[in-house]
């Protein structure tokens, strides 16, 4: 099966089983005061988190480095900022898990360290050649 199509069917499904089974333990009104809450507070923390990472990247340019590290957590703190809208507990532990400095880098460290792995293992077999035309000698 696709996973994009899994991806689309699963979160919410789980989402929803998430909200059931803590609105059981919680009732109903508590339930949506959290998703809520959580959506407002992690808000908060991702402009928080973006403004710090706009002044690291800025000292880098300063200081003639590229900020390829600040371009990633910016990147993140904007997925983290959109999982956090969506309602849900999942979306919203995997927002906060993006807006936290130390587990944003692992996660990062993560991906890239696969992402490379991959480069490795297929490598592009191109022979480089000239084309020369021999009218163009005479």
């Amino acid at each position: 099966m696709n996973s994009f199509f899994l991806l689309f069917i699963g979160v919410p499904a789980l989402e929803i089983f998430l909200m059931i089974k803590i609105g059981s333990k919680v009732g109903a009104l508590n339930t949506i005061t959290l998703i809520f809450l959580t959506a407002i507070i992690g808000l908060y923390f991702a402009k928080l988190q973006g403004i710090q990472t706009l002044r690291t990247g800025m000292l880098n340019l300063y200081k003639n480095k590229l900020p390829i590290n600040e371009m990633l957590s910016g990147a993140s703190i904007a997925i983290a900022a959109l999982l956090l809208i969506l309602p849900g507990f999942l979306t919203d532990f995997i927002g906060f898990l993006l807006l936290v400095p130390i587990t944003r880098k692992i996660i990062l460290n993560v991906t890239l360290r696969n992402k490379k792995e991959i480069n490795v293992n297929n490598k592009d077999e191109t022979i480089d050649g000239e084309i020369v035309d021999k009218k163009d000698e005479l």
